[in-house]
């Protein structure tokens, strides 16, 4: 892989690449934008190499102009993945401009004639977009028509979802490798705003992403004031978070954990005469397509949601995202507050914390492999004498389509299935008790390591240090200095940490015995926080990793001894 310094001149395009002047001629003539950011044309000259690219950067910084422009250029059509219905409508909706190409849309909510119609469009050239969901691209007619329409660009948004590291995990997510080999590997750009770096390795992984471009830009939205609030009682924090939204500017989010949470806040607020709106995957389709358009038209809405809002929404004027709870981890809270202050103005990002709050991200974490349900995904599998689609075997063992995705998704990685172009087979040579019990290993290591999240979140809500800091170390990125924009470094416990002073700069790759490799994400005066890739995150306590030479450098010779851990 590689990473790029988007901040860096011009490069000389190489054998194949369009030059920035291409670029930017079509984003003026097609789309009317005056210009573009570097990261942009960095991504997109990769692109037009053919490079597999992965993109990290904030919400706002424009990543869909990275496969419109060079759509365009391209020949063949482009294939957007994006996980909601709502998104899919509203990216197509976005291709506006002097000469946009059309665009056409696939999805569950639309008939089988206006489907049929959207791949004929693809097909003749009528169309230049076509937007779906990763759940179409488990079937094999829908493969097939994309392999008639001959693709020349696969595109996958909000690619955090493809990680079970990711927030938003969705099981056809991890189908997308099948899917991009399946039409002969064109060009895959994969897209996100939020992506820690064991998440960017396991999206290039789940993708099959070859010779990847790596192009990163900050994760620092300077504009955001971030601050905790903590509270004693479930009571007191119930009516701090409704008079704290009441005094809030809106337009606004308020997140909760809970479908009943999430109805009882919108309520009380609604009360108190505010204009607000319950908001999660328990309404009907055309509920939450009624909140979600009068959020976008609103300047006085604020929406009370579990975390199924927010996915790419593009509304510049949010200014403040409130918290009535912990996140299961920072990954999730970093793309959740990102939603405000995209128009460059102050956004304040508030999470109340409780400890007790804790339980339900850690119960979500932490829940039990289901090895019952693994071995009749396994044993339906290997009783049959020809492959069967992800569909039929739900209805076969009267089981629901995600769950049998996620038992399927595991016993592929241990080895035990593989994807052809009618469906799933199971490998004669695998017993099934063996691929269940690595598949049940390979869920089991997951869990510990989702965990760790959990615990980072702790640490953000509970640090004295500055939470900018905190937040950007979680992302690998070093600030020496306070931000003097968030609660800690108003009370004046944040202070300076200089680059280098422990001796395990930021990025540096480590060992240790007892949990191996990792990279070191933040330095502090008395600790640092280690990434490894078997175990997650370690806050390792600097006073006894000197004492028992614990730690030593990649590449240096040390002894380690057992792990010391605050």
């Amino acid at each position: 892989m590689v990473a790029h310094d988007t901040a860096a001149p011009p490069r000389t395009a190489a054998a194949g690449e369009r030059t920035w002047p291409d670029l930017r001629s079509v984003a003026a003539e097609q789309y009317g934008w005056d210009e573009l950011r570097p990261i942009q044309v960095d991504a997109m000259n990769q692109v037009m190499a053919g490079r597999d690219t992965l993109v990290v950067a904030p919400t706002g910084s424009g990543k869909s102009a990275v496969y419109q422009v060079p759509a365009v250029l391209l020949d063949g059509p482009t294939l957007v993945v994006s996980p909601l219905v709502a998104l899919q409508r509203d990216q197509a909706r976005s291709l506006a401009g002097p000469r946009a190409p059309e665009a056409e849309v696939v999805n569950s909510t639309r008939s089988e004639r206006e489907n049929s119609a959207a791949f004929e469009a693809l097909r003749s050239g009528d169309a230049e977009f076509l937007f779906l969901a990763p759940e179409q691209l488990s079937r094999p007619d829908v493969i097939d028509e994309l392999v008639a329409a001959r693709p020349s660009l696969f595109v996958v948004d909000e690619a955090h979802c493809v990680s079970t590291w990711g927030h938003d995990f969705r099981p056809d997510y991890l189908r997308l490798g099948d899917a991009v080999e399946r039409l002969g590997h064109p060009t895959v750009l994969a897209l996100t705003a939020t992506a820690a770096p064991p998440v960017r390795h396991d999206i290039v992984a789940r993708l099959r992403l070859r010779d990847p471009a790596v192009v990163v830009g900050g994760f620092d939205r300077p504009n955001i004031w971030l601050g905790v609030i903590r509270q004693q009682t479930e009571h007191d924090k119930r009516r701090a978070v409704i008079q704290r939204v009441r005094e809030e500017e809106p337009p606004g989010l308020l997140y909760v954990q809970t479908r009943r949470e999430a109805e009882d806040y919108a309520q009380a607020l609604r009360q108190d005469g505010v204009r607000a709106w319950a908001y999660h995957a328990g309404l009907k389709a055309a509920e939450r397509a009624e909140v979600h358009d009068a959020f976008l038209s609103s300047d006085r809405a604020v929406v009370v949601a579990t975390s199924a809002f927010g996915m790419g929404i593009d509304k510049p004027d949010v200014r403040f995202v409130v918290h009535a709870g912990v996140v299961e981890s920072l990954d999730a809270y970093y793309q959740q507050i990102g939603r405000g202050g995209r128009d460059g103005g102050t956004a304040r990002a508030i999470m109340f914390y409780r400890p007790e709050d804790l339980r339900l991200p850690r119960f979500f974490a932490s829940g039990t492999i289901d090895e019952t349900m693994l071995a009749q995904v396994a044993t339906a599998l290997r009783q049959r004498d020809r492959p069967l689609p992800i569909a039929e075997l739900a209805t076969a063992l009267q089981l629901t389509r995600a769950r049998v995705t996620r038992a399927v998704n595991l016993l592929q990685q241990s080895g035990a299935i593989t994807v052809r172009r009618q469906g799933l087979a199971w490998q004669r040579s695998t017993e099934v008790d063996a691929a269940v019990a690595a598949a049940a290993g390979t869920a089991a290591q997951r869990r510990r390591i989702e965990q760790t999240r959990v615990e980072m979140m702790r640490g953000y809500a509970e640090t004295d240090a500055c939470r900018r800091q905190f937040l950007l170390g979680y992302f690998g990125e070093d600030r020496p200095e306070p931000c003097g924009f968030c609660d800690t470094c108003a009370a004046g416990t944040a202070g300076s940490l200089p680059a280098g002073r422990t001796g395990f700069p930021v990025q540096a790759r480590v060992q240790h015995a007892g949990w191996g490799a990792g990279t070191v994400m933040r330095e502090e005066d008395d600790r640092i926080t280690v990434l490894f890739e078997e175990s997650g995150y370690r806050i390792l306590s600097l006073r006894a990793v000197a004492e028992g030479n614990l730690l030593r450098l990649a590449g240096q010779v040390g002894s380690t001894g057992a792990p010391a851990v605050r």
